[in-house]
């Protein structure tokens, strides 16, 4: 065997194709983060224009923008995971946003992405996420001046 066989691509693992993780700290709380994510205003963010009122597991959806997935859990005001594609991909993958706050006006909101094809695809999420958390910065009215923090992860 020789070394570039075990060589792995950035954001690739073992068995869950390639991933990413982007995440950002604001200066809000886990329920106002929560209530704006799960708003239309929200949504519209990171599904699309969607018909639903509330997120519940099971719940499928195909947004306007051509955003398909599945709900598979849904904790209030800390997690959410679902099945997340795009029309023209082969199959959708997992996407996990996450709340996490251990102080009542400081909250990280994670975006975790896996099951993503190929590193192309993987690059294109990480720069949409990225503008996803750019955006809800800007629509929950905080500045880059409030101490907030933007981290991609492998």
């Amino acid at each position: 065997m020789n070394k570039t066989e075990n060589v792995r691509l950035v954001g690739q693992t073992a068995s869950a194709g390639f991933q990413i993780g982007v995440r950002r700290t604001l200066p809000i709380s886990p329920e106002q983060a929560w209530a704006f994510l799960t708003s239309s205003e929200g949504l519209k963010l990171w599904i699309g224009t969607v018909s639903f009122r509330k997120l519940k597991e099971g719940e499928t959806f195909t947004s306007d923008e051509g955003i398909t997935g599945q709900f598979r859990v849904v904790k209030p005001p800390r997690q959410i995971r679902l099945k997340w594609g795009k029309i023209g991909w082969d199959k959708p993958s997992t996407l996990q946003i996450r709340l996490i706050s251990d102080k009542s006006d400081r909250t990280t909101i994670s975006f975790h992405q896996e099951n993503l094809d190929h590193p192309g695809i993987r690059e294109q999420m990480k720069l949409h996420w990225e503008d996803v958390l750019t955006a809800v910065r800007e629509k929950t009215s905080y500045s880059v001046n409030h101490n907030e923090e933007m981290n991609t992860y492998e």
